[in-house]
């Protein structure tokens, strides 16, 4: 539904359907994972806790910093009619010097900027027989109402066999771990998958589903998705401070769907953009607006990828 790399090609028609879809979502944290409890003994393979001088850039070494409106001959505006221009600006993008990443929006002479990074390393997956976690503590921008219409900070994955292509979405699999559109007091998590339009995900929508979450921009909180493979049936499991609130099972979509959209490493995503599909769809009218106020922060205290190796 919120793809980050598809082509949007009418973006007043997406919105609508984006709009009905996000209303008929309700929450369902606590439920019990399906297909059995979760495996335990998970090993932590990566990770990132964003040390270093207030004012750096990320680690090179860990991350790439995308600039401008779209990958190099890919979709214009990430493909999604966002309308920021992401930079490598320490004002758009730094660490704070606690532990922090910092992601801030600006509106600069009628220009908005922001920033997006995303994983050196492509080759996050589960093992066959196995479990892959997949987690984030973030604080979301502290703004509301008019002042945080198009605000969408995301924390998100992408099939490894995007990059250098950027037209074969979402065939090759998005899972989105965190979305929040227009500082509302809930998140969403998203499979994408098949084929655009429609297809076992229902694209562009994905499947998805929302869970509350009222104080996500005044304290860090976790979120997560697990890849459970060690069963005949797999799972994808969305989780909010350790609360399931969301799965999909490769029965819903069919085998050969899902090996394409899971069976294969995956690289991460951190970005906050301004406007385009999902939030001006839950708007119900073109985002950014007049009142929105820039400044707002996407702010991470971690990210980190465990894995569990199959039995025996």
């Amino acid at each position: 539904m919120y793809a980050k790399s598809r082509t949007v090609t009418t973006i007043a028609a997406l919105a609508c359907l984006l709009a009905a879809w996000a209303v008929a979502q309700t929450p369902s944290a606590g439920a019990e994972p399906a297909g059995g409890a979760q495996p335990a003994q998970l090993q932590e393979v990566w990770r990132t806790d964003f040390d270093g001088p207030a004012g750096s850039l990320p680690s090179a070494d860990d991350w790439i910093i995308d600039t401008g409106t779209s990958y190099p001959g890919g979709p214009a505006n990430w493909g999604t009619g966002e309308v920021q221009t992401y930079t490598s600006d320490p004002a758009n993008i730094q660490l704070d010097g606690s532990g922090h990443l910092v992601i801030t929006a600006l509106l600069d002479g009628g220009t908005w900027t922001s920033a997006r990074i995303e994983t050196q390393r492509s080759d996050f997956a589960a093992p066959d027989g196995g479990l892959m976690r997949i987690e984030a503590a973030l604080r979301l921008p502290d703004l509301e109402g008019d002042a945080a219409l198009g605000y969408w900070p995301a924390f998100w994955t992408l099939g490894a066999d995007f990059r250098g292509d950027y037209w074969n979405w979402p065939g090759i699999g998005e899972f989105d771990i965190m979305e929040n559109v227009n500082g509302l007091d809930q998140v969403w998590g998203v499979l994408h998958c098949g084929v655009n339009p429609g297809g076992p995900c229902d694209e562009t929508q994905g499947i998805g589903a929302a869970t509350a979450c009222g104080d996500c921009d005044a304290g860090f909180h976790e979120y997560a998705l697990e890849l459970d493979r060690t069963g005949d049936v797999e799972y994808l499991r969305w989780y909010l401070d350790g609360q399931l609130y969301h799965t999909v099972s490769s029965e819903q979509i069919g085998e050969q769907t899902w090996a394409d959209a899971t069976g294969h490493g995956h690289f991460l995503l951190l970005n906050l953009a301004m406007g385009g599909a999902f939030p001006d769809g839950v708007a119900g009218q073109a985002t950014p607006t007049a009142a929105t106020q820039p400044g707002g922060t996407l702010v991470a205290d971690y990210v980190s990828v465990s894995v569990q190796q199959p039995a025996g």
